[in-house]
């Protein structure tokens, strides 16, 4: 499963099977205030149709056009695009940055079949490296040489200065505990930001579909519910039902797990009877401390909505600085 803004081989490899023809741009480079990261994509049909950014809207334009030419002639273009002298407003970038572009046609500068196996390995949560040699092209997937790049999320080009790996990362996760009132704000603005969202809750008048509209919920206890989710590196859990019964339990599978980011609803006196019943059931000091309770950011949040905003804060904080 794609997030809203993270599904452009799926778009592309969409575009090409229906005739229109495709591309991917890609960031390869920035330098100064770029506004998107290395590796973020932009797809373009045949039509002109796009999906995605590499830019923020700066140079979008000029990169499509680059694209359709492209999807023409069948050849890769290297772009590079800064804060141009007399065009910085047409085709620059407002932010003072640089950035460099690939921009590679679907069909012959990246092959169906490399993009096929992409989109397969993305659908499979499995990760893959795009990696592109920008002197001679044909990119190819990788799957296993890549840890730290991996581990880090970092696209960017060797130390070669040719080689271009093109980091695919499963989709980030939330699994939320508890389906109450901050779950419902908190779902669609995690989704926004980029993760698949899961709702665990045996009680299925507080999970349920129309809560919770299009999103994974799982009626079952926590302990079983996360088994069947499964928790990685690119999980975070939040506990929200304020009940030890549905708490406890998610936070004994999440603390000795990988998940980046724990965080579990409650005052601080809430949080210390809490520790108490953790280390009564064997949790040590060094994992009680991976916790963030109170959960979220202390913005002086009030009401349900505020405070999804200071768990997503606090989470994106913890995902992005360790």
């Amino acid at each position: 499963m794609t997030t809203l803004f993270d599904d452009m081989p799926e778009r592309a490899l969409e575009w090409y099977r229906d005739g229109r023809g495709a591309a991917l741009a890609t960031v390869v480079e920035t330098w100064g205030s770029a506004p998107r990261r290395t590796g973020s994509m932009l797809a373009i049909s045949g039509n002109g149709e796009m999906a995605g950014s590499v830019s923020g809207g700066c140079v979008e334009g000029a990169v499509v056009l680059e694209a359709l030419d492209a999807i023409g002639d069948g050849q890769p273009r290297l772009l590079e695009y800064g804060i141009a002298d007399d065009d910085a407003f047409a085709v620059g970038l407002a932010c003072g940055g640089t950035i460099r572009v690939l921009v590679q046609p679907v069909g012959d500068a990246l092959p169906v079949e490399v993009l096929e196996a992409l989109v397969a390995k993305r659908t499979a949560r499995e990760q893959v490296a795009l990696v592109t040699d920008l002197e001679i092209g044909g990119p190819k997937l990788v799957v296993d040489r890549y840890a730290d790049r991996f581990r880090l999320d970092r696209s960017g080009v060797g130390e070669d200065g040719r080689t271009f790996v093109a980091v695919q990362n499963p989709p980030l996760e939330l699994i939320i505990v508890g389906a109450v009132y901050i779950a419902q704000a908190l779902v669609p603005m995690a989704r926004i930001a980029g993760f698949d969202a899961v709702v665990v809750d045996p009680r299925e008048s507080f999970a349920s579909a129309a809560r919770f509209p299009e999103t994974r919920i799982i009626n079952e206890w926590p302990d079983e519910a996360i088994g069947q989710v499964g928790i990685h590196a690119r999980t975070a859990l939040v506990v929200l039902a304020h009940d030890p019964k549905l708490d406890d339990p998610a936070l004994l599978r999440a603390v000795d797990s990988k998940a980046f980011y724990i965080g579990a609803l409650g005052s601080k006196r809430t949080h210390a009877k809490r520790v108490e019943r953790l280390r009564a059931a064997g949790v040590s000091a060094e994992d009680i401390a991976r916790i963030d309770a109170p959960v979220g950011m202390d913005i002086g949040a009030s009401g349900p909505a505020e405070i999804a905003v200071s768990i997503l804060a606090q989470l994106v904080a913890r995902l992005r600085h360790g």
